[in-house]
């Protein structure tokens, strides 16, 4: 676009602040650019920055809510010049100066160098209809966030549009953009961190030190392609700090039922089908998963349900084909009956052969074109793959729209869907001067905007957001006491306050792409994409190999999403494509389906997970450095920077992977923590521990040991059984699945006698109910290795209302330690032998 930049110079004090007050007020004092900038503190480490003008307005729907300055108990140190502003809370300060003519920002922690600083002369910048801001440039420290961007992690020296697009068959290394447009860019060293979070819906881009210019030196800069500016500027020591504190502002990751963290399958394939007719076939995938002994919990049907049964045969949301699906209803409720639930896709458009468009053009559903003063018209995804046709995007700031999109879902509710997919919601429309309604009751309109209702200064990602409302609005209408289910492919900030959980879209089968896949989903996590996961074995190009597909289906099994899901186009009929079946290669069937077991007997550990994340905003899928910020390797080796071959799930697991053919043994790092680290146990043969700080080659042969796993020394996972099993708030079993009334914790005690006490406490709920009605249950286990037996205390604490269904514990020790468990709290304790790879078990009896 354009480079149209004016720097707004001569700025004065717009008001005197009070001598105490945490905040600092300019105006530009040049009458052609009447700019204003403000700067306050608002909770003890956020700061908000505002740069605007009548022109260039505020954001007019901000991703997250504009809240008052709170500060708490924080008590704000603050010392002014007569051209300069310093706010100190705590370890943390904050300096405007605007002597030299521009506003410029530094901030720092402690008595360390500037972690954020403005770049003199240039710093915030009217930009054509847009704003920018540049500010230094650190080398050598790491970038992370802004979404969903291309592998590696690190984003430093590159530049991102700001933006999403349908990304069909996307390079995980060199695409930009791609579905997610979350503008929160952190910027991480040993000495601390800062983040720049904007809360605009519009376009635009982040280049990270990928410009140079000599005279500048070495800068960053955001560019926004419309309105002014409101941006946070986030302090912390480290990454976690970050996050907890982004999310006090965005809002923290909602749950996704208990049951969504098992097998979900997928594939275009299926719901295409008119011979034999999709629900029949269907029907048959369900009873195969049984033949195979694979545990699977959902199927997520692509748009194939929708397609008309006469010509033109394109996609219309909301509409069932009766052939492939003569009794929906009924359909659903066979499949709930084999133990499976239905995902349903759903588009935000409907081509101008649906039988609702001409209903939804004269209701003003649709958006305007100013040039032609009518209904907006663009080409959309119709049938095939490439194929199109003429239609328009439902305007979710229209109450005719939003309106018809909340009963369209409410109905598929009522049938027996049980989670709503978004698909396609990434807006890519062709013009930011289409207009939106802004009639939507629930949508506030400021004064200033009321004549501004196009796409471009409102943002295209707020249809993203509000399609999100919408959706989960819906599903709450239909059953308030069960929470909402929506799976959004794009999402920005606000999305994620209504869906639960996203994936990467869809990716390309590949080595490369498996591997660059654990970079997104880093970054995902640290902006609040927490249920986030891979089309496992790839959505587009070629079939997997079985060594291939074995190799994803174990990494991903270590995900907090697991979804196998796919739509191979060929060179025949590009409407169905083919599809991944996890027995697709007979060879390998019997490891996937370990693969897959072991996924379910950690649910236990991944939903505990997805309840603190819930509760405090970490993340289930860590970067190596997460908490281990002392060790100088994770900030100095690019391998873990770069994030694509290991990562943290939890505190507990340590997970690799396998990254190229024929490859026996996979390479992990194994972070320190301080001198008394006590280091890992390898999860896989031969069983070794290994010491902290250093890299080691682990035995991964494809047909046996599988991906490396290590286990944190001192931590412990609770397990449940190893198939699909009722969650305890679910009021029907059509399945007849088995209660949830089995518990291990899985325990990695020292290799010798230690005088250390390690201790664990994971969380569990109902798995169904709502947020706000959410009663958590502790359980806590801690233990101590001692001469030939390890002593274990276990606590329970069910008090706010959540009892679990199980009532005895079992404990696991690794394989090879041949101690007893000894209980310290007065529990019977059952030796119940060993197991099939050969790990101690004994049973604590409950005794209440």
């Amino acid at each position: 676009m354009p480079q149209v930049e004016r720097v707004p110079t001569s700025w004065a004090l717009d008001a005197s602040p009070t001598d105490d007050s945490p905040a600092v007020s300019l105006r530009c004092q040049d009458a052609k650019l009447p700019f204003h900038f403000t700067f306050e503190a608002v909770r003890p480490n956020i700061f908000r920055t505002s740069f605007y003008s009548e022109g260039h307005p505020l954001p007019p729907h901000p991703s997250v809510p504009r809240i008052p300055s709170d500060l708490g108990d924080a008590k704000a140190s603050v010392s002014s010049s007569d051209f300069s502003r310093e706010i100190k809370l705590g370890d943390i300060s904050a300096e405007v100066d605007w002597k030299e003519g521009v506003p410029l920002l530094s901030v720092k922690l402690g008595d360390e160098k500037p972690l954020h600083q403005d770049v003199p002369h240039r710093s915030y910048v009217l930009h054509g209809d847009g704003v920018a801001h540049y500010s230094r440039y650190f080398k050598g420290t790491l970038h992370v966030g802004l979404g969903e961007k291309a592998a590696p992690m690190n984003l430093s020296g590159r530049r991102f549009q700001l933006s999403a697009t349908d990304s069909f068959g996307y390079d995980v290394y060199r695409t930009d953009p791609l579905y997610k447009n979350i503008p929160l860019l952190i910027n991480a060293t040993p000495k601390g961190c800062v983040a720049l979070f904007s809360s605009s819906h519009s376009r635009g881009e982040y280049s990270i030190g990928a410009e140079m210019d000599g005279m500048w030196g070495p800068y960053r800069v955001y560019r926004q392609d419309f309105g002014g500016l409101e941006e946070y500027v986030i302090v912390g020591k480290t990454i976690k700090d970050i996050v907890t504190s982004y999310a006090s502002l965005a809002g923290h990751p909602l749950l996704v039922p208990r049951w969504a963290f098992g097998y979900l399958s997928g594939g275009m394939k299926y719901s295409m089908l008119d011979d034999p007719p999709a629900g029949e076939a269907l029907l048959e995938l369900a009873r195969k998963m049984k033949e195979h002994d694979i545990p699977c919990s959902a199927y997520q049907m692509s748009s194939g349900y929708t397609v008309a049964e006469q010509p033109p045969k394109t996609r219309n949301v909301f509409t069932w084909n009766r052939h492939r699906f003569p009794d929906p209803e009924g359909f659903m409720r066979q499949y709930r009956a084999l133990g499976m639930r239905i995902i349903a896709n759903v588009k935000p458009y409907v081509l101008e052969n649906h039988p609702e468009y001409q209903r939804l053009k004269a209701a003003g559903a649709l958006f305007v074109d100013p040039h032609t003063k009518s209904t907006a018209v663009t080409r959309l995804w119709s049938a095939g793959g490439g194929e199109s046709g003429e239609g328009g995007h439902i305007d979710f700031t229209s109450a005719a729209g939003f309106q018809w999109w909340f009963e369209g879902i409410k109905k598929l509710k009522q049938e027996g869907v049980e989670c709503m997919w978004n698909d396609n919601n990434e807006y890519t429309v062709t013009d930011d001067g289409w207009q939106c309604a802004l009639d939507q009751p629930d949508l506030d309109v400021p004064e200033s905007c009321r004549k501004r209702p196009e796409m471009g200064l409102w943002g295209r990602s707020l249809h993203t957001e509000l399609h999100g409302k919408a959706s989960h609005d819906a599903m709450l209408a239909v059953t308030p006491d069960e929470r909402p289910f929506v799976l959004t492919r794009s999402a920005t900030a606000g999305t994620m306050r209504y869906a639960c959980s996203s994936w990467s879209g869809d990716n390309t089968t590949s080595w490369e792409g498996m591997k660059g896949a654990n970079a997104l989903s880093l970054t995902a996590g640290m902006c609040l994409m927490h249920c986030y996961g891979h089309d496992i074995g790839g959505f587009e190009g070629p079939q997997p190999s079985p060594e291939l597909l074995l190799r994803w289906v174990q990494l991903g099994a270590y995900s907090p999403r697991f979804a196998i899901n796919c739509f191979k186009t060929s060179g025949g009929d590009n409407s169905v494509g083919d599809v991944i079946e996890p027995w697709m290669h007979p060879s390998v069937t019997h490891l996937v389906r370990r693969a897959i077991k072991r996924r379910y007997a950690l649910i236990p550990y991944l939903y505990s997970l997805s309840l603190e994340g819930h509760l405090s905003a970490t993340p289930p899928q860590r970067w190596t450095g997460w908490g281990y910020e002392g060790d100088d390797t994770v900030w100095t080796s690019r391998e873990i920077t770069d994030g694509e071959t290991q990562y943290w799930l939890g505190d507990a697991l340590l997970v690799g992977g396998v990254y190229e053919p024929g490859v026996s043994k996979g390479r992990v790092y194994l972070p320190r923590k301080d001198d008394g680290d006590e280091g890992y146990v390898n999860l896989n043969a031969p069983w070794q521990y290994l010491q902290a700080g250093q890299w080691v080659d682990v035995d991964a042969e494809w047909h046996g040991a599988g991906i490396p796993v290590l286990a944190k020394v001192g931590s412990a996972i609770p397990v449940g059984r190893d198939v699909q099993v009722l969650s305890p708030g679910e009021k029907t079993n059509p399945a007849g699945l088995p209660l949830d009334d089995f518990r291990a914790v899985e325990i990695f005690p020292p290799q010798g006698p230690s005088p250390k006490r390690f201790e664990t406490t994971w969380l569990e709920d109902d798995g169904v109910a709502v947020v706000t009605k959410n009663k958590i249950a502790r359980y806590t286990v801690s233990y101590r290795a001692a001469e030939g037996e390890v002593l274990v205390r276990f606590a329970r604490d069910e008090s706010e209302g959540f009892a679990a269904p199980w009532r005895d514990l079992v404990v696991v020790l690794p394989v090879g330690d041949g101690r007893r468990v000894v209980s310290e709290g007065g529990e019977q304790v059952v030796d119940l032998g060993r197991d099939e790879v050969g790990r101690r078990r004994f049973e604590l009896k409950d005794s209440s």
